[in-house]
C-alpha cells in the first residue's frame, strides 16, 4: 500500500483472513469503483477470492502460488467475466529476466548431452512451498527452450533469505550458472503494482512476461 501512489493508486482496502472467510469479504459495496485487486494470500484464499473479484469487474494481479492444478477455473471465471489478470510466481524483474535467460540457455545448450540441469532456490524459513513457484517457473523455461533431459530441483530454507534462485547448465569440463538474488521484497510490490497499472482496462490471461515485452 506504501508503493501504490508512485504507480497512480490508491489502496482502497485490505482483505485479510478475519474480514473475508470463504473469500465473503468481497462484495459489491466494497469493490465499487475498484479497479485492480493485488492478491499476495494462500491457494485456498485466491481460489475463494479470485472468482468474485473478477465476477464483480475487477481485474487481478495474483502472486499466490500452488494452486496451479485448478488453473482451469480461474482461467474460465476471468475470461467469462470479462476482465484481466497478470498471475506470476514472481513479480520482480530480475527474476522474469532470469526466466528469459534461462529459456534461450536450454534453447542454446539442449543438444549437448554432455549438460545436466540443474535449479536450486533457497528463501527464509517460513516460507511454506519447497520448491519455489519461481523453481518451478524456470523449470518450464528450461522446457520452453526444448530441454527433454531431467531438471534436478533442490530447496533450503533457513533464516531470513529473503530469496535465492540458481539455474545450473554443468557439463564434464564446465559449468553454467545463472543467478537472481533478492536483497529487498520490496522488489515484489513495484513488480506487482507495474502489473497492476499495465492490466487496468485489458481483458485476458496474462503473466508479467507480458508486462515486460518478453514474450515470444
Amino acid at each position: 500500500a506504501a508503493h501504490a501512489p508512485a504507480y497512480g493508486f490508491e489502496a482502497a482496502g485490505i482483505l485479510d483472513r478475519a474480514a473475508n472467510e470463504g473469500g465473503t469479504g468481497v462484495t459489491a459495496e466494497r469493490c465499487r469503483g475498484l479497479d485492480v485487486a493485488v492478491d499476495f494470500s494462500t491457494p485456498e484464499a485466491t481460489l475463494a477470492t479470485a472468482p468474485r473479484l473478477a465476477a464483480l469487474g475487477v481485474s487481478l494481479v495474483i502472486g499466490t502460488t500452488g494452486w496451479l492444478a485448478r488453473e482451469a477455473e480461474l482461467r474460465e471465471a476471468v475470461a467469462r467475466a470479462g476482465v484481466g489478470a497478470v498471475v506470476a510466481a514472481n513479480f520482480s524483474l530480475g527474476a522474469n529476466v532470469l526466466d528469459a535467460l534461462t529459456e534461450q540457455a536450454a534453447r542454446l545448450l539442449a543438444g549437448s548431452e554432455a549438460y545436466g540441469a540443474f535449479i536450486h532456490e533457497a528463501h527464509h524459513a517460513a516460507k511454506k512451498d519447497a520448491p519455489s513457484g519461481t523453481a518451478l517457473m524456470l523449470r518450464r523455461a528450461l522446457e520452453r527452450g526444448g530441454w527433454g533431459r531431467p531438471v534436478d530441483v533442490s530447496s533450503t530454507r533457513a533464516g531470513s533469505i529473503p530469496g535465492t534462485h540458481t539455474v545450473g547448465l554443468d557439463g564434464t569440463a564446465e559449468t553454467v550458472e545463472l543467478v537472481h538474488t533478492v536483497r529487498d521484497r520490496a522488489t515484489f510490490a513495484h513488480g506487482a503494482l507495474a502489473a497492476a497499472r499495465w492490466v487496468a482496462g485489458k481483458k485476458g490471461w496474462f503473466t508479467m512476461r507480458d508486462v515486460l515485452g518478453l514474450s515470444s
